[in-house]
């Protein structure tokens, strides 16, 4: 296997557009490196991007852009700014400080995990990724670019450059939830991101909600947004929404818990979510 480093956006594509699918792109390697050893993939090549200094950017004046080379650490720590407590929360979640403060927001992304903590907070937030190559860039919705366990709509020759976020109206809150084994260093068993705006009366005028590890990719339920908007996040309305949530999942078992399990928090880890997000609209 060979290994190079590109100093820059434009090398990178070039390396990409020359390599194609024998390439595989390594930033803070806290997933490529253990599917190398586990064997699960082989590439002939792996392409060093951590020195693109311009892709750890944040940009917060009018749409809040964050480069792919974000650490989870500058997330969990706020970099972001308020409004944003959900991408913060689960970026905190991921694996210990070693692995924050070296993995990447885009690696994170691009691995596209059924129980990535940080996919449901991002979704929340009608995130966008933008990809380039040596044939121009384009941008698509989170929501579209995930489409399975460990896959993505990024062609071989592409590398995802940026991540924007919708900003959040007057009266928002919004909070990730996980449940674990432990609290840190373990992958979700549940993972539950919430994002609600109320009117002046605590009427909820909009609903994001998005959950991880209960199916093939991390997704949002329309359903439960809508039994949501219109109450004051009283138990008939989260009830409500439940009831949507757990018919849009599809959980398995595995070495961390069942599908009966996992059907079972679901209820009460949204009614939490949603008593947080009021109590943070508040202010």
């Amino acid at each position: 296997m060979e290994l190079s480093t590109a100093d820059s956006v434009d090398e990178a594509l070039d390396e990409l557009s020359r390599r194609g699918e024998r390439c595989r792109v390594l930033a803070g390697g806290t997933d490529v490196m253990i599917q190398l050893a586990r064997r699960e993939i082989a590439p002939e090549h792996l392409l060093h991007v951590e020195r693109l200094g311009e892709l750890r950017a944040v940009e917060t004046d009018g749409s809040t852009r964050l480069g792919a080379l974000v650490t989870h650490r500058d997330l969990a720590v706020g970099r972001l700014g308020p409004g944003y407590a959900a991408v913060a929360e689960s970026a905190a979640t991921v694996g210990g400080l070693q692995t924050q403060v070296v993995g990447t927001i885009g690696g994170n992304v691009c691995n596209a995990s059924p129980a990535a903590d940080t996919l449901p907070a991002l979704l929340v937030h009608d995130a966008e990724v933008t990809l380039r190559s040596v044939r121009g860039s384009r941008t698509v919705p989170l929501a579209e670019f995930v489409v399975g366990r460990r896959v993505t709509t990024r062609a071989p020759d592409e590398l995802l450059t940026t991540i924007t976020l919708g900003r959040p109206a007057p009266r928002t809150g919004d909070v990730y939830l996980k449940v674990g084994r432990r609290s840190a260093m373990e992958v979700a068993i549940v993972g539950l991101a919430a994002r609600l705006t109320f009117d002046g009366t605590g009427v909820v005028t909009d609903a994001r909600i998005a959950v991880a590890s209960v199916g093939p990719r991390p997704l949002r339920s329309v359903g439960a947004e809508t039994a949501l908007v219109g109450g004051t996040g009283d138990a008939e309305s989260v009830h409500a929404a439940a009831k949507a949530l757990l018919q849009d999942v599809d959980p398995i078992d595995d070495v961390r818990g069942t599908a009966d399990y996992r059907r079972r928090v679901i209820p009460g880890l949204l009614g939490r979510a949603v008593r947080v997000c009021a109590q943070r609209a508040e202010g």
